[in-house]
């Protein structure tokens, strides 16, 4: 066996790990194996979001600072023991009726793509064979507004979608936004629930116009926060909680508390930021799994 390579075993299955030395965030030297190393110690908080989702990944084999490319089907030589998953593709660009999916529900699984430097993990708002079981709000804020000023607009989401009985959970997205995630009862289609959630950012736009957008033109967008609300469709998917990005340094998609995210409204310290893979491990530790409600369900939605 060449001598970047060695075996590993991992919860029972035998792996293959290589170039673990290689650098994939070159601005904090950050390597493969340290990638391999965070998702293993995020993997508890994790899976439990990633399960019986269809998976799509962002590779970078030679880092962020070089090509990258989207795989949602399986690559070569999958391991026979990787849940797959042949689900239907409407519209894939590649002309394919079906894509057969990997599904990350174990950790063997999350090291195997980890070692691919598959650094970023998205996943769509349904579970396979279901309906949408989560409502996603994203916050992008167009320049010079930036996650300041995503953390006011946050609020008023959060309070709104409270007036239906909906509960709304904080994370950032670990490059520029916020993203809100909302429970709820996985009875009805992607379409209700985007129809939905955009009704609730137009009325949003309209209380305040200058602080918010929720029409998709970017010429609209800047210094405003846009309401992103077709997150939702069925063809769409968003970073997971936990997932690193593809940033300078190895940010992560972090769960936020609404005291954070308050105090952030108001331009108090400590601001809310964009945290590293390092300091998502840390909030791990102060205050478990934030977005633990996400896997408990909610209810429908008001239609």
């Amino acid at each position: 066996m060449p001598a970047d390579r060695f075996r590993v075993d991992v919860e029972g299955r035998a792996l293959e790990l290589s170039n673990v030395d290689k650098v994939l965030y070159p601005a904090a030297g950050f390597t493969k194996g340290e990638v391999i190393d965070y998702y293993t110690r995020v993997s508890p908080v994790l899976l439990p979001h990633l399960r019986d989702r269809a998976l799509t990944r962002i590779r970078f084999p030679n880092g962020v600072d070089d090509k990258s490319f989207f795989e949602k089907n399986k690559p070569a030589a999958t391991p026979d023991w990787v849940r797959v998953e042949t689900l239907p593709a409407p519209g894939s660009t590649k002309g394919r009726e079906t894509i057969d999916y990997v599904v990350a529900d174990d950790l063997p699984t999350l090291v195997w793509l980890a070692n691919l430097a598959a650094l970023e993990m998205h996943t769509p708002q349904w579970k396979i064979g279901e309906h949408p079981d989560m409502m996603v709000v994203d916050l992008d804020p167009g320049p010079p507004a930036g996650l300041a000023e995503c953390c006011p607009v946050a609020v008023l989401m959060r309070d709104r979608l409270a007036d239906d009985g909906i509960d709304s959970y904080p994370k950032t997205s670990g490059k520029k936004g916020m993203q809100l995630c909302c429970p709820i009862a996985g009875t009805q289609t992607a379409d209700d629930v985007s129809a939905y959630a955009r009704r609730i950012a137009q009325e949003l736009e309209k209380a305040h116009p200058k602080m918010i957008v929720s029409k998709m033109a970017k010429n609209l967008r800047p210094g405003k926060v846009f309401i992103d609300w077709s997150q939702n469709n069925a063809a769409k998917t968003t970073v997971a909680p936990y997932s690193l990005r593809a940033q300078r340094t190895p940010s992560a998609s972090t769960p936020l508390t609404w005291d954070e995210v308050e105090a952030g409204g108001r331009g108090r310290r400590p601001a809310v930021r964009q945290f590293t893979s390092a300091e998502a491990l840390d909030r791990i530790e102060e205050y478990g799994d934030l977005l633990a409600p996400l896997l408990e369900g909610g209810p429908e939605l008001p239609l």
